[in-house]
């Protein structure tokens, strides 16, 4: 059982301030996804956390425990790298081993660790394979079950998926969330890119923009009440439509912002009047681009094969309900 606390956390390299006064309780056993943009410093803030990274100001405890001047090595901590750094020359079986013959446990607990960790990772026909003989996703749950035999207290993953294609980071983040159900006493704190693993695996998202925390809450909580213009733009795929100027002040506002899923199509002379300018179709569901003279075209999600064609005037309506707004400051109103 593992509570991490980070207080008034400040990260610079030189001149440059790359995390700035990050507050984060995460209580034991939580799965925690940090996200945002490339150079937000979610990477860094990991790396903080892990001990590879000397921090500026602050300090990080783990239950208590102030470990912010701590070795790496003694924090009792695991990461898993989206580089898998096995050691070419030895089986899977001694990669994951490797860390425990370095503590000099017996050869039977050895054996155990490492045998229960294959279990758990669906390793167990593997381990006589050298990491050339597995593949990519084979290798990241090597990389994964050389972090659990250590029996950590946080697990710090670090966009592990980002190498995979698109089937294996399916079926790999279904195996990183059946593996939080069997340690669930295991604090494990995630850094992606990916919307579709950030709001799959996390208890809690930390929405990180510029070196600050802008927003911390469940998937759900950030896709439905973004507190904030940036959020409400980064959580959700396709992103949430926001119009700004003449359009927002009819609502008493300086940025509405409705997800693509909340409009519909309309008749003549309701809601905003715009044209087809493209139609992208999935299968089950349709994105139709729609230019209605702002900056950016707002996305219409809607099922099935939409009959749109380029240049089709249509009109978008969304319940006034489902219509966020957000003062000058970017920040959400009630």
């Amino acid at each position: 059982m593992a509570r991490l606390t980070i207080s008034n956390l400040d990260k610079r390299f030189g001149a440059f301030d790359i995390l700035k006064d990050v507050n984060l309780e995460i209580p034991s056993g939580e799965f925690v996804v940090f996200v945002g943009p490339s150079g937000c410093g979610k990477s860094t803030l990991l790396r903080c956390i892990s001990g590879l990274e000397a921090v500026s100001g602050g300090t990080l405890s783990i239950d208590g425990v102030d470990v912010t001047k701590v070795p790496p090595s003694q924090r009792g901590i695991a990461m898993v790298f989206q580089s898998y750094a096995l050691y070419p020359h030895m089986s899977v079986f001694d990669n994951m081993a490797y860390a425990l013959k370095i503590q000099k446990l017996g050869k039977a607990e050895i054996e155990a660790k490492v045998r229960d960790a294959a279990r758990k990772l669906q390793l167990d026909l593997l381990l006589d394979r050298l990491p050339r003989q597995l593949s990519g996703g084979q290798r990241q749950r090597v990389a994964i079950g050389r972090a659990i035999v250590r029996d950590p207290k946080v697990f710090l993953f670090d966009e592990p998926l980002s190498n995979l294609d698109a089937a294996l980071r399916v079926q790999t983040r279904l195996e990183i969330a059946a593996l939080k159900q069997s340690l669930p006493g295991t604090t494990m704190i995630y850094v992606t890119h990916d919307q579709v693993e950030a709001m799959t695996l996390a208890d809690r998202i930390v929405v990180l923009n510029a070196g600050r925390v802008e927003q911390v809450g469940t998937p759900l909580e950030l896709y439905e009440r973004p507190g904030s213009v940036f959020v409400a733009g980064f959580i959700g795929s396709p992103k949430m439509n926001l119009l700004a100027g003449a359009e927002a002040a009819k609502f008493g506002a300086a940025t509405i912002g409705v997800r693509p899923e909340h409009l519909a199509f309309g008749q003549p002379g309701e809601g905003w009047a715009g044209t087809v300018m493209r139609t992208e179709h999935l299968g089950s569901e349709s994105y139709v681009y729609v230019d209605v003279g702002s900056d950016e075209p707002m996305i219409v999600r809607t099922p099935g094969t939409a009959a749109f064609a380029q240049g089709d005037a249509v009109a978008l309506t969304a319940d006034e309900g489902a219509i966020l707004r957000f003062d000058a400051g970017g920040s959400r109103l009630a």
